[in-house]
């Protein structure tokens, strides 16, 4: 009887190591799949790049760059200032109002189209969430868009990039956000923020003035436009004709002419040029892809089966270019955007691993 028992005992143990490794396992992996994304960090910046899968699951949609933010603002001592296009990321709301309720200075500025979107359950539970913790909400009320994606945190932090903070941006499409710890930067983006948040001031109407318009970070160096009051179009299209080895991009939107001209010119002359363009639209007769295309610089469509959200220039390996900014003339011209040029190899070498990961996306989808 007792060698039955343990038998039986010993039957049990099997079955219930066997139902761990076939439950607990997978959710482990999908766990592991939903960390925090692939980074690059240096001494003032961390980079992040959202990782969609090829087949979304939304029960992994935890612990991506949304954390980041997240921890930003739980960290807080004495401001938090949020610019976002578009939102409905509670954890992110809950963590102003947590901000809040502990004597933190929240102020936060939207598109009104945003605010206006009463059919989307997920954003009005986040500003219900930001308003419920006594938050002013500033809407920029006109026909073109507030477009910025940033914060800023102390006025000593900034986030900044292609990732609005919603749910779909987080875990469905590619997009990347950059931290950069460093008083200057974040004085320069207070300063885009109040325009917006105190004068009520949108677009072309804000102040061309920027406190700290070039930045010296040991040998690196931060240049900041904002549009549409300077066009950053003029400044990255300068930095293209003078580049001298290659260059790189990844496009959610690519209709300005005047950079397209300037990539044809490059390549024309030599320089090889490789970029992704997010697929729809990229066909439409306003788009540079065909032109460039038939240049014969290597473009592909993009393989994410939602959205390639980046909007980023890499040149010559050692100047990146990036922010909320399209390569449009509404982004150059009348929408709230945001562009920094950064000039750090390290910095630049993230991003090429990113442009690198895309590339291999889009070859795959296109059989190239």
């Amino acid at each position: 009887m007792d060698m039955r028992r343990r038998l039986t005992y010993l039957a049990v143990v099997l079955i219930t190591i066997s139902i761990v490794i076939a439950v607990i396992v997978p959710r482990m992996r999908g766990s592991e799949a939903s960390r925090p994304d692939p980074a690059a960090s240096g001494p003032w910046f961390d980079i992040a790049f959202t990782t969609p899968a090829e087949t979304d699951q939304p029960g992994t949609h935890h612990g991506g760059i949304d954390t980041r933010l997240v921890s930003l603002i739980d960290g807080a001592g004495r401001t938090v200032d949020i610019a976002a296009y578009d939102f409905d990321l509670m954890n992110v709301a809950e963590a102003m109002a947590r901000a809040a309720g502990r004597g933190v200075r929240v102020r936060m500025v939207t598109d009104s189209d945003t605010v206006a979107n009463v059919k989307d359950e997920h954003v009005q539970a986040a500003l219900k969430t930001v308003r419920g913790a006594k938050v002013t909400i500033v809407e920029d009320n006109r026909r073109a868009i507030m477009h910025h994606k940033f914060a800023v945190v102390d006025e000593a932090i900034v986030l900044t990039g292609s990732w609005n903070f919603t749910d779909g941006d987080t875990y469905r499409l590619n997009n990347n956000a950059v931290i950069v710890r460093n008083a200057q930067l974040a004085e320069n983006f207070t300063h885009e923020f109040e325009e917006m948040f105190v004068k009520k001031h949108f677009g072309p109407t804000k102040s061309k003035v920027v406190p700290n318009p070039q930045i010296t970070i040991g040998t690196s160096t931060i240049e900041t436009y904002f549009a549409s009051e300077n066009d950053p179009s003029q400044p990255l299209t300068r930095r293209i004709n003078a580049s001298t080895s290659r260059i790189d991009f990844l496009a959610f939107s690519f209709t300005h002419d005047g950079l397209g001209a300037a990539l044809i010119s490059r390549k024309r002359a030599g320089i090889p040029v490789r970029g992704v363009f997010e697929k729809t639209g990229s066909e439409t007769r306003f788009a540079e892809y065909a032109h460039l295309k038939d240049a014969g610089a290597e473009v592909y469509q993009d393989g994410n089966r939602y959205v390639m959200h980046h909007k980023v220039f890499v040149i010559d390996g050692t100047t990146t270019a990036f922010g909320s900014f399209n390569f449009s003339d509404n982004a150059s011209t009348d929408n709230d955007e945001n562009l920094l040029i950064v000039d750090d190899p390290v910095f630049a070498k993230a991003f090429i691993v990113e442009v690198d990961r895309v590339v291999a996306v889009a070859r795959k989808a296109s059989g190239r």
